[in-house]
C-alpha cells in the first residue's frame, strides 16, 4: 500500500489527464464525423454525376430534335423559293394575259412571300435554340468531367487510406502474432486500427501495474510504431461498471482507466524512439462498454485497454476543404 500511494499522481495531474481525455474525445469524434462526411460527399458526387449525365442525354435528344426541325425548315424554304420563282415566271406571262388570273397569281405570290418570311424567322429561331442547347451541353459536359475528376481524386485517396490501414494492421498483427486470440485482438473500423488488450493480459484486477507478459506485448507493438512515424497513437483505458474499491489517490473507475492508459503510454516510450507528441492517454471509465449486459462475461469484455492507431489524413482534409 505504501508503494502504491507513493506512485500515485497528484489530483492536479489527474485533472490534466481528464482534460486531455476530453480533448481527445472531441478529436476522435471529429475524425469519425470526417469519415461519415467523406462517405456522404462520395454518394453526393455520384448522385450529381448521374443527374448531369441524364441532363446531357436530354440535351442531346433536344439537339437532335432542333436539328431535324431546322432541316425541315430548310427544305420548306427551298420548296417555297422554287415555287416563288415559278410564280414570278407565271406573273410575267399573265401580265400579258388575263388580268383576273394575274391578280389571283399576285395574291398567291404575296402569300408565298409572307410564308417565306415566316419560315426564315422560324429557321433563325431554331438556329439560335440549337446554339443555346449546344452551349448548355458543353457546359454540362465540362461540369461532369470536373466532378468526375474530383470524385476520382477522392476515391484514390480513400483507397490509399484503406491500403495504409490494411498494411498497418498486417504489420501490427505480425508483431503481436503470439498474443492474438489470447487476450488481444487487432481490427479496423472508422478509418483506424484498434489494438484491444484484455485486462487479464496487462493488469491485475483493480491495479494499473503492467505484468511481464503484457509489457512484452506492448514493447513488440512499440517496435512497429517506431517505424511508422506518421501514425498518431491514442491509448484508451476502459473499466467495467463495478465501482472501484481501492485506496490511495484513485477514487473511482475514472481514475483507474486514466492511470492504466498513462501506464501503457510510459511503457511504449521506455527505450523507444517514439515521439511523445504522437501519444494521447485517455480514460473512458465504464461509459463505453462493448457489451451492455450486466453479466460476468460482459464485464470481463469491457475491462480492456485500446490502442488506437490513426494514419495521417492531411491530404484527405485538403480534398474535403476544397469542396
Amino acid at each position: 500500500m505504501i508503494v502504491i500511494a507513493a506512485s500515485c499522481v497528484s489530483g492536479k495531474k489527474y485533472n490534466s489527464l481528464s482534460d486531455t481525455s476530453r480533448g481527445f474525445m472531441n478529436e476522435r469524434d471529429a475524425l469519425k464525423g470526417i469519415n461519415i462526411n467523406l462517405e456522404m460527399k462520395n454518394a453526393e458526387l455520384e448522385a450529381m454525376r448521374t443527374s448531369i449525365e441524364r441532363d446531357i442525354e436530354e440535351l442531346k435528344r433536344q439537339y437532335a430534335q432542333v436539328e431535324a426541325d431546322r432541316n425541315r425548315a430548310l427544305n420548306d424554304l427551298n420548296n417555297i423559293t422554287a415555287r416563288y420563282s415559278e410564280l414570278q415566271s407565271a406573273q410575267e406571262d399573265l401580265i400579258r394575259g388575263n388580268v383576273r388570273e394575274t391578280q389571283r397569281m399576285l395574291g398567291e405570290l404575296r402569300a408565298a412571300q409572307a410564308n417565306l418570311q415566316e419560315k426564315e424567322e422560324l429557321l433563325r429561331q431554331l438556329s439560335e435554340s440549337l446554339d443555346d442547347k449546344k452551349l448548355s451541353l458543353d457546359e454540362l459536359s465540362y461540369e461532369l468531367e470536373r466532378r468526375n475528376a474530383r470524385l476520382t481524386e477522392l476515391e484514390n485517396i480513400l483507397e490509399a487510406q484503406r491500403r495504409i490501414l490494411q498494411d498497418l494492421k498486417a504489420r501490427v498483427s505480425e508483431a503481436l502474432l503470439g498474443f492474438e486470440n489470447n487476450g488481444l485482438t487487432v481490427s479496423m473500423r472508422d478509418g483506424k486500427v484498434y489494438v484491444s488488450l484484455d485486462e487479464q493480459l496487462l493488469f491485475r484486477s483493480g491495479s494499473y501495474e503492467i505484468d511481464a507478459n503484457g509489457r512484452r506485448a506492448i514493447r513488440q507493438l512499440a517496435g512497429v510504431l517506431e517505424r511508422n512515424t506518421d501514425i498518431q497513437i491514442i491509448i484508451e483505458g476502459h473499466t467495467d461498471n463495478v465501482p472501484y474499491r481501492g485506496s490511495g489517490q484513485l477514487n473511482d473507475n475514472w481514475d483507474l482507466s486514466v492511470k492504466r492508459a498513462t501506464t501503457v503510454v510510459r511503457t511504449l516510450l521506455e527505450g523507444s524512439r517514439i515521439n511523445p507528441q504522437r501519444l494521447t492517454a485517455s480514460g473512458r471509465s465504464q461509459y463505453l462498454p462493448i457489451d451492455d449486459r450486466n453479466t460476468v462475461d460482459a464485464r470481463q469484455k469491457n475491462r480492456r485497454t485500446e490502442i488506437i492507431l490513426t494514419p495521417d489524413l492531411s491530404e484527405l482534409y485538403k480534398i474535403i476543404d476544397s469542396y
